[in-house]
């Protein structure tokens, strides 16, 4: 795939990958290839294959002769997730590294099934081609969840087990919050799952662990820092901050010249500075209630929303109050997600701003002189981990931001080694955080803007049941069994609810994509209402809208949505557009986004005023924009339903993530600490202690 920029906007070329179609018979699957005559401009299968003998050695045996598919013996009804996924032995994982055509020296073991890649493959691979780019979003969520991630799953199984196609699944690690919380795990379900699925769901490799102490060490050293200057001298604080060694000389750390720089003094020499210099080098001068950092932990628990620290009698008074948010929405883990590089990281992570000085300056990471610990702990975990689906097709984990508050997405570093491994013709599957109102918008005009990477087809993954309830259904509540009225059937109520999935459709088709609509297919659900909701999203201008039966079937019943997905990817046609410039203020692209939520407004609080302005004089503008809204509605109105306008959208603060590279907007009443419901997930959750295995996990 080649790229360029032309007038603000990306123009995509490539080649034309082979068309097939699928026959089914009642016990397996029969696929016929059919190559169709390639574009002009694009590049012959004769082409591709020089192409790739003057590459690395990776890109040389991209072509799959022996892959590690497993042939899944379905039965009905559907287990258990847990059960399915205990009753497969997964392939050692070197045999999945295999199919990708990586050595042993790509990638560092975590146990028999996971493994860190390492980013030289990247290194490697450079200069060589892309493969397809397909993003999987959905339509406003009931609290049950729509399948977004068991669809991306199937639809990867049918492309590497059915379709005979290259295939790479990105996917979020799941935090532990929703694992023991409401919503359960993030590992797909039924047939169409990553395994190990406990691995996949608990601790995987200890990225969010690694987070969780970058992120509260730098927590420590705000309040520290104050707290030193508080009760010692300029001179003082100097003496601590550079003492002399034996010799009575002293020196600078090296992360003490990020500073320097920053202040403006050139001196290499603490003895140099003048007292002047020494009080702005010593003194940072943070205004306590300036300060958006606060500490995390990857557990919901609603009563850690607001605190208060120093009431220790050695903390002399030092009060504050604070609060946490869960792992998943720190700063760092956006950070992780949007990185390109070690190097990369190492400058995000040391430009966050904790907050700001009373003369209104930004503080930083490095300010503190914690930037470079704080890489120390992320070093290993900018390294994707590699696992497998049910069927065999590999899957690579990294990150895990939440879509309402924070971006949604899995990592760019983890897309860009999955399209060099796939390579023309193979299939990079990722997968946007809950409805595409604000997974998808963020992938599009956060994570696109700063991969440079053009995806060719985008996913609304929609089910009967939430399409009635955005018809007027009655209200579906986590753990109370559904109404009649969703499990019986009723077509004009599901006709009602496409409202939401034709603003949907159209938000998405906006970006330049064709958009496909996969139905995920429930027992209850009656061929009239899908045939409703088919030529509801055939009218709002899909690209197609496919039936799916992978939770049931895996990837078997996904290979139809492979097939429309190869075709979008073959017949896109537009350029990838944003939602909106990066050089309008901040106000202008938070309208922007609340247009395409239905909103004729936005209203901001004093204190998002007073941020934005701050923001803006502080020289951030120019960031792209990331909200914090409710999943549950277009509007900041969980109980909104359908496809709401007219609102007016409030903005409650507005936060700097700097390192991260945007600005976050908090709409209405979002908290980014979620809390328990009366009866968890944690119920079902146990272990057999005669098989060690895991049981009720969902």
């Amino acid at each position: 795939m080649n790229a360029k920029f032309s007038a603000g906007f990306f123009t995509v070329s490539g080649p034309n990958v082979d068309a097939c179609y699928a026959k089914f018979t009642a016990s397996s699957v029969t696929v016929n290839l059919h190559p169709l005559p390639h574009k002009k401009n694009g590049t012959s299968k004769t082409n591709q294959t020089s192409i790739m003998h003057h590459s690395h050695d990776i890109a040389q045996k991209r072509k799959m002769s022996s892959r590690s598919v497993r042939k899944l013996e379905v039965v009905s009804p559907v287990p258990a997730d847990i059960d399915i996924a205990n009753s497969v032995e997964p392939f050692h994982i070197s045999e999945i590294a295999k199919d990708l055509n990586l050595s042993s020296n790509h990638y560092d073991l975590y146990g028999k099934y996971k493994a860190k890649v390492l980013l030289s493959v990247l290194d490697e691979l450079q200069g060589s081609e892309d493969g397809y780019y397909v993003v999987v979003g959905g339509i406003t969520p009931t609290p049950l969840g729509e399948g977004k991630s068991t669809t991306t799953v199937g639809l990867c199984q049918a492309l590497g087990a059915f379709l005979d196609k290259k295939v790479v699944t990105c996917l979020r690690q799941p935090s532990q919050g929703p694992t023991f919380g409401i919503k359960g795990g993030a590992a797909g379900g039924g047939y169409s799952q990553v395994i190990p699925m406990d691995e996949f769901n608990l601790h995987l490799t200890g990225d969010i662990h690694a987070i969780t102490a970058a992120n509260n060490l730098l927590a420590a050293a705000i309040d520290t820092r104050i707290f030193h200057e508080s009760s010692q001298s300029d001179k003082a604080l100097f003496n601590r901050l550079c003492p002399p060694n034996k010799d009575g000389k002293r020196k600078f750390s090296d992360i003490m010249f990020r500073r320097l720089k920053k202040l403006g003094i050139s001196k290499t020499h603490p003895e140099d500075l003048t007292p002047e210099e020494v009080k702005k080098f010593s003194r940072l001068d943070i205004d306590p209630n300036s300060i958006t950092w606060r500490r995390v932990m990857d557990v919901n628990d609603r009563f850690l929303r607001k605190i208060t620290v120093g009431q220790g009698p050695e903390e002399k008074g030092m009060v504050r109050e604070t609060g946490f948010d869960i792992s998943v929405a720190s700063e760092i883990m956006a950070v992780l997600a949007l990185t390109t590089s070690l190097a990369d990281m190492r400058e995000r992570l040391g430009k966050m701003v904790i907050g700001n000085s009373k003369a209104g300056d930004p503080i930083t990471a490095d300010d503190l002189g914690v930037g470079g610990a704080l890489t120390v702990l992320m070093k290993d975990a900018i390294n994707p981990t590699l696992m497998q689906t049910l069927e065999g097709t590999p899957v690579l984990v990294h990150a895990g931001p939440f879509a309402n508050i924070a971006h949604g997405n899995s990592s760019i570093v983890a897309d860009k080694i999955a399209l060099k491994l796939v390579g023309p013709g193979g299939f990079v599957v990722t997968e946007a955080g809950f409805g595409a109102d604000i997974g998808t918008e963020k992938f599009m005009n956060i994570k696109c803007r700063y991969s440079g990477l053009i995806p060719q087809c985008a996913i609304i993954v929609a089910t009967i049941r939430a399409l009635k309830m955005h018809g007027g259904g009655p209200e579906v509540v986590a753990g109370k069994p559904l109404d009649h009225a969703y499990v019986n059937e009723n077509v004009s109520l599901v006709e009602a609810g496409c409202v939401n999935l034709a603003r949907h459709i159209a938000n998405t088709k906006a970006y330049g994509v064709n958009v496909v609509v996969a139905v995920n297919k429930f027992s209850t659900d009656t061929e009239a209402e899908m045939n409703a909701v088919r030529n509801a999203a055939l009218a709002a201008g899909a690209f197609d809208a496919v039936i799916c039966t992978h939770h049931a079937h895996g990837g078997k019943g996904a290979v139809d949505l492979g097939v429309a997905v190869q075709r979008a990817c073959e017949n896109v046609t537009q350029p990838l557009r944003f939602l909106y410039p990066l050089d309008i203020s901040i106000k202008e692209k938070i309208e922007a986004i609340a247009r395409s939520y239905g909103a004729s407004g936005v209203e901001y609080t004093e204190q998002a005023e007073k941020q934005i302005e701050m923001c803006s004089r502080q020289g951030f503008s120019g960031l792209p924009i990331c909200m914090a809204k409710t999943q549950y509605s277009f509007s900041h109105i969980a109980s909104e339903k359908g496809a709401p306008s007219g609102f007016i959208l409030p903005i409650r603060d507005v936060r700097a993530s700097i390192g991260a590279g945007f600005i976050y907007p908090l709409v209405g009443t979002m908290s980014t600490m979620p809390g328990l419901p009366t009866r968890p997930c944690f119920y079902e959750i146990d272990l057999d202690t005669t098989t060690g295995k895991v049981i009720g996990l969902s």
